[in-house]
């Protein structure tokens, strides 16, 4: 089944100048499956099962005023590893500061999450550059989903190439989405364009456009925690949309991007490298470079660590303006030679 849907939503946005997308609302289905009795956060997260404190202050009401209660929490979502890549599982609320803008924020509610559950994306890169590790990709992966995913977890398939296909659609179901995993076929035909799929300049590897669906379209409504995962060699060379746009839409979303950098040659600082790198360090997700099938393996099994290994930290933003502007987010922690991962901002909410 491809993106039918979203086709004309995606030409709109590029003429109009890509305004920006709201991601407060949630499923029912997503609803139901996050944790009770936790508060949401701007995206309707529900991350810490230890109940916030509330704002020191609230304006006052006016005679006849209802009373209205506008909370925003931000969730942040951290793993720490040591100077050894291995993942720190001890530490506590003091041993985190959390900053917005600069300015510490109070940390409401700390717990650490391995039994939350997870949304995940998985974009498959089937452009010709895949074609000899596509059969590798495609166990590696359908491993991983059996291997990270638990009760309530969801998870959807994509490929990318000269098009976007939806292999499958959210679904607890792991031998769905291993059947779709298998499906994902090598497309490196000319330039093309598919009627009802995101517009080509040309044809090419369309990365950035399949990152903005899936957050867009896909994670954008769903809560708790999300996270894309891609199988790519990271070299976008004909989407409609921007690297930029892709990581807003991520950030909008509160989605961590995750590569699974597959690449025949030494060094990831070259143009795929670079641009997972970023895309990456900006939602708060890591790149984990991939040159035989061993490595694979390996990758997926990192992965799967860090997706069930993350502190949770939730606060209420010092700065109460409903503005829809970007907020950069800083972690740190009192420990030395340790290395962070957490997303480096978000969009306030507008109303």
């Amino acid at each position: 089944m491809r993106l039918t849907a979203i086709a004309a939503g995606i030409i709109a946005l590029a003429v109009a100048g890509y305004p920006a997308v709201s991601a407060t609302a949630s499923r029912a289905s997503a609803a139901a499956r996050a944790p009770q009795g936790m508060p949401p956060g701007p995206q309707g997260a529900r991350p810490g099962n230890e109940t916030p404190e509330p704002p020191e202050t609230s304006p006052p009401l006016q005679t006849g005023q209802a009373l209205q209660v506008q909370t925003t929490v931000v969730n942040v979502f951290a793993t720490v590893r040591d100077h050894h890549n291995g993942i720190v599982s001890d530490l506590n609320k003091d041993d985190f500061k959390v900053y917005e803008d600069g300015v510490e924020q109070k940390v409401g509610y700390f717990t650490k999450e391995v039994d939350m559950p997870i949304t995940l994306a998985i974009l498959m890169d089937t452009s010709g550059s895949m074609a000899n590790i596509l059969g590798a990709e495609q166990d590696a992966a359908s491993r991983f989903v059996r291997q990270v995913m638990r009760k309530k977890d969801e998870a959807m398939i994509a490929s990318f190439d000269l098009d976007v296909n939806l292999l499958a659609d959210f679904t607890e179901d792991t031998s769905v989405l291993d059947r779709a995993i298998h499906r994902a076929t090598i497309n490196a035909a000319g330039p093309v364009i598919t009627p009802g799929t995101v517009p080509m300049h040309g044809g090419g590897t369309n990365m950035y456009d399949a990152i903005y669906l899936a957050c867009h379209d896909q994670l954008g409504t769903e809560a708790g925690r999300k996270a894309l995962v891609l199988l790519t060699d990271a070299e976008d060379t004909g989407s409609k949309m921007s690297e930029g746009d892709a990581i807003e839409a991520a950030q909008r979303a509160d989605s961590v991007i995750h590569f699974i950098l597959i690449t025949d040659y030494s060094a990831i600082a070259g143009y795929g490298g670079g641009v997972a790198n970023h895309m990456a360090t900006d939602t708060g997700g890591r790149v984990i470079a991939v040159r035989n099938e061993k490595n694979l393996e390996k990758a997926f099994t990192e992965l799967s660590e860090e997706l069930r290994s993350q502190y949770v930290l939730g606060y209420y933003p010092t700065n109460p303006k409903r503005d829809g502007a970007f907020r950069k987010i800083k972690v740190e922690v009192s420990r030395p030679d340790v290395k962070i991962l957490a997303r480096k901002g978000y969009y306030a909410p507008t109303q």
